[in-house]
């Protein structure tokens, strides 16, 4: 795994920071060897892998003076984005006395002439309050964009550094701006920030908005647990997030522990048959007379018809949700089995609440170390956490693959063990 971080050039600057500890390049951050995460990226055999530091520099490439630098977010909704803003501006407005920071609005529409979206300028008193507010207060949107154009627009405006709010797509797209801006030759520093409420990105050990999500899916667990207690045969059945990964999934239900089954995409299961959900839910119910049933958006999407493919090229994801619900409430109707079940759906009200406390303070550091490392003239890299430590990780690493829950790993199997379920699979297939 190459793990150098590109550089637009020799930073000559000193650093208008104060007081502060710096970092450089010689400090490293080793990837924990034990970690589930590790053992899904990593072939076996590999070398230990370490990261550069981030942090801030004795010297930097860009005087603050002189420099212009753009900030945009795309993809979906995630709590978090405004204080990822707020940390950005605030830092290289009064940290570093940049002035020029241009908001890029509609995430990469907002490059394109034809769109005709404004540019907002920002400024510590535009952000001052956003962190109050869900959402991202400069919009967004999904899809690809033409990369030449945006690079036109990045030199049209003498934009110096652009940051990206994003997730794996905007990275991907975030590698091409790179590679276009070093092919002219241009000296245009890329820095992304990871952004994914599914907690999914690789290599890092966690992603903003996360806890959020995970705060807000265990009052949804809660409230389906009060509902299936309160009918006979009561079942609360929630889907929430997780297209490729179940860690919201599995963690709420470890947050509430009142879940009876969690389903996700890493776990096969099946639905019919003798060790299938419905007859595992069945037994539940003659026993115990409620359920509780979790499932991630992209668990058992061999029961759902993908219809092609969304903006930004990920498959349409069947709504498995509905497709359990309805199920479910056959299997007992044909039996003439009375059900009270009551289908919680939270997703859109989780990625568009304002930033936790402990989410507040994580984007704040996120911000921080991308701004400081823009500064020092890297480029074509994100920064993110990993064993506690803020890093620099190369695009071209975090785009490889997807962070997913371990089957034989510490979080799954304590999932396992306090649900007490069963698999849900033919013994053949297991």
């Amino acid at each position: 795994m190459d793990t150098t971080i590109e550089s637009l050039g020799e930073p000559k600057i000193d650093s208008p920071l104060r007081g502060v500890k710096f970092d450089d390049d010689e400090a490293r951050v080793l990837l924990d060897l034990s970690a589930d995460q590790f053992r899904l990226t990593c072939d076996k055999g590999e070398e230990p892998v370490s990261f550069t530091k981030a942090g801030p520099r004795k010297k930097i490439f860009f005087d603050p003076s002189k420099l212009k630098c753009a900030l945009v977010t795309c993809g979906g909704l995630c709590p978090g984005l405004n204080n990822v803003i707020r940390s950005v501006v605030l830092t290289l407005y009064h940290t570093y006395g940049v002035k020029n920071i241009l908001g890029i609005r509609y995430g990469l529409q907002g490059f394109i002439p034809e769109f005709g979206h404004p540019v907002w300028e920002l400024t510590p008193q535009l952000v001052s309050q956003v962190s109050e507010l869900g959402g991202t207060i400069l919009a967004s949107s999904r899809g690809p964009q033409n990369i030449d154009q945006i690079v036109d627009s990045l030199e049209r405006m003498n934009v110096g550094i652009l940051f990206l709010i994003g997730g794996d797509g905007t990275f991907r797209a975030a590698a091409r701006i790179s590679g276009a801006i070093r092919s002219r030759g241009s000296r245009i520093g890329v820095i992304g920030i990871p952004k994914t409420i599914d907690n999914d990105i690789c290599l890092l050990t966690r992603s903003f908005g996360f806890n959020t999500a995970v705060s807000m899916a265990a009052l949804a667990i809660r409230s389906a647990h009060v509902e299936a207690l309160g009918a006979p045969n009561g079942v609360g059945l929630v889907k929430l997030m997780g297209r490729y990964s179940g860690f919201i999934a599995a963690t709420a239900a470890l947050a509430e522990r009142e879940a009876n089954l969690v389903l996700i995409p890493e776990s096969d299961f099946d639905i019919e048959g003798p060790h299938g959900m419905l007859a595992w839910l069945e037994k539940r119910l003659a026993a115990r007379g409620h359920a509780v049933i979790v499932v991630a958006e992209g668990a058992g999407q061999k029961y759902c018809e993908v219809e092609g493919t969304d903006e930004s090229g990920n498959p349409r994801l069947g709504d498995i949700g509905l497709v359990l619900k309805d199920r479910i409430e056959a299997y007992f109707r044909a039996k003439a089995t009375e059900l009270n079940l009551k289908y919680i759906d939270p997703s859109y009200i989780i990625r568009s609440v304002p930033a936790s406390a402990d989410d507040a303070v994580f984007c704040g550091f996120l911000g921080q170390c991308a701004v400081h490392m823009g500064m020092a003239g890297k480029t074509n890299m994100v920064v993110g956490p990993v064993n506690n430590e803020f890093v620099c990780v190369p695009i071209s690493e975090v785009v490889k693959g997807r962070k997913r829950v371990d089957v034989c790993g510490d979080l799954w199997s304590s999932v396992l063990e306090a649900t007490g379920q069963p698999p849900l699979v033919a013994e053949s297939s297991q």
